[in-house]
Order: structure tokens, then C-alpha cells, then sequence
């Protein structure tokens, strides 16, 4: 699943198009990913408008036209976005596609578990706001940390990791990725954690939502080699600080890795 640093990397393909107009407006209407939205309306209204901004939280984009028209993606499991030629051909799994003068900017969802909604009004959508800060933002503290960890204190640490109520964007990987940096045993219950281990997962937090941003990139590929995440995925893989072999289990579902030496 696009986790926080593949959505940005997927909101910045579409900035090419910004301040050029859509001419036209291609999309599936019945299809799953529509849920809930006036494909109609959408169909209509954008066609003529202009884009003027792209943003991103978490996992959700929102780009915002002129004539007052706002367009929320999520990429669910396997979405993904892409800019392609002005006489691109839409194939079956091109669920919505916008033609410009000189490109195509395209949303494919081969799985459907994504999102496209649609609003017309001079806010942005409810849908939208949210008061979950961005991890790399003041706004998540220590101390909205400190309050969130209580409140599922029961529950591992991996699973409050992947709660996107306080941990905005994070999903698998990078959930990994904190609790090795912080060395702390996913299975561990909240409620374990001492001041000095959510200090720890705190810090692994903003750096690798920072770093992973900063870095960026479709996959995983541009992660420096150092990272848990090039030795989480199969078998035989090892710990990158002192090549101990990694450990499995499921956690809430999802499959999660950890070092039996490191991390407690």
C-alpha cells in the first residue's frame, strides 16, 4: 500500500499541470473507486477548470481547480498516478483521466480499494479536514504522542503505528522502520513503553516520515541501503546493524519484522 512518502512522490507528478486548463474528462462512472461521488458533476465541472494547487495528508491528496472545484484521491492498495502524453489511450484499469493541451494526467487503480471524490464550494470539503497533525509538522508533539500511546495503551505499538488517527501516513514499512530505528519489540503493549522508549519512537518517527519524504520516490528503491526496509521483505533478510536475522509475525494483520537482538 503507497504509504506517506510514495503519495507525495505520486501529488508531485500532477504539479506539471498546474495553471493549465483540462479540456476534457475521461472516467469509468460505475466503478468501485467512484463510491459515493456525482461523477456527472464532476465530468462537467472540471472540464474547463483550471488546477491552481496540490496538497497532501497522509495518505489522501486533494487538488484544487478554479470555479471553485476540489479533487480528493486516495490510492488505496495499489493506486498510482502518472502524467502522459496529450493523446494518451485510457486502458481498463484508467479509472480517471484528465487531458490537458500538452499532457495527460492519469489514475489507475488496478484493485479498486482507492478513492476519487468530488466537491463544488468555495471551503475545501469536510471530507478534508482533519485534525490530525502531519508528523513532520510542530503540531505532532511529544505530547500529542505521549496522549495517543495512552489512549491505546492496551494494543502493540505496531498497531497504534499504522492507526492513521495519530500517526498520519504511516502504514507497513514504515511502521517497521520506526521500531527498529527506536529498537522496540512491535509485540510490545503501549502501555510498556518507558519515557525514554516513546522518546525513542518519537524521534525514529519525524526522521524517517522526514527522511523518506526528502528522499522520495515511487518505491523503495532510493532508500539508502542502511534502511530495514530493503531486508524486511523476504526470507533470509538481516538486520542492517550487525546482520542478525530478521524475525516474522503478523501483528493486526500485517506482516511485521523485527530484530531479535536490538530490539526489546
Amino acid at each position: 500500500m503507497p504509504e506517506l512518502a510514495e503519495v507525495e512522490h505520486f501529488r508531485r507528478q500532477w504539479d506539471s499541470a498546474i495553471g493549465h486548463r483540462v479540456d476534457k474528462v475521461a472516467l469509468h462512472a460505475r466503478n468501485r473507486v467512484f463510491r459515493g461521488t456525482n461523477t456527472r458533476e464532476l465530468q462537467q465541472q472540471l472540464a474547463g477548470a483550471r488546477l491552481l494547487t496540490s496538497a497532501a495528508r497522509g495518505k489522501r491528496m486533494l487538488f484544487r481547480f478554479s470555479n471553485d472545484n476540489w479533487l480528493g484521491l486516495h490510492l488505496g492498495m495499489s493506486g498510482k498516478m502518472q502524467t502522459a502524453r496529450p493523446h494518451f489511450r485510457p486502458r481498463k484499469h484508467d479509472h480517471l483521466v484528465l487531458y490537458q493541451r500538452e499532457r495527460t494526467l492519469v489514475f489507475t487503480d488496478a484493485r479498486q480499494f482507492g478513492r476519487i471524490r468530488f466537491h463544488h464550494g468555495k471551503d475545501e470539503p469536510l471530507w478534508w479536514k482533519s485534525g490530525v497533525p502531519e508528523i513532520v509538522s510542530r503540531g505532532f508533539s511529544r505530547a500529542f504522542l505521549d496522549r495517543f500511546l495512552l489512549r491505546h495503551r492496551k494494543a502493540p505499538v505496531k498497531a497504534v503505528l499504522l492507526m492513521q488517527a495519530g500517526f498520519s501516513g504511516i502504514g507497513n514499512w514504515m511502521a517497521d522502520e520506526i521500531l527498529w530505528r527506536a529498537k522496540i519489540l512491535p509485540s510490545k503493549r503501549s502501555a510498556e513503553l518507558s519515557a525514554g522508549e516513546r522518546e525513542q519512537v518519537f524521534q525514529a518517527s519525524k526522521f524517517v516520515a522526514r527522511e523518506s519524504l526528502r528522499i522520495i520516490g515511487p518505491d523503495d528503491s532510493s532508500l539508502p541501503r542502511t534502511w530495514l526496509i530493503h531486508q524486511r521483505w523476504g526470507t533470509g533478510g538481516k538486520c542492517p546493524r550487525h546482520r542478525t536475522f530478521l524475525r516474522r509475525a503478523t501483528i493486526s494483520g500485517r506482516t511485521t519484522a523485527w530484530c531479535p537482538k536490538c530490539q526489546k
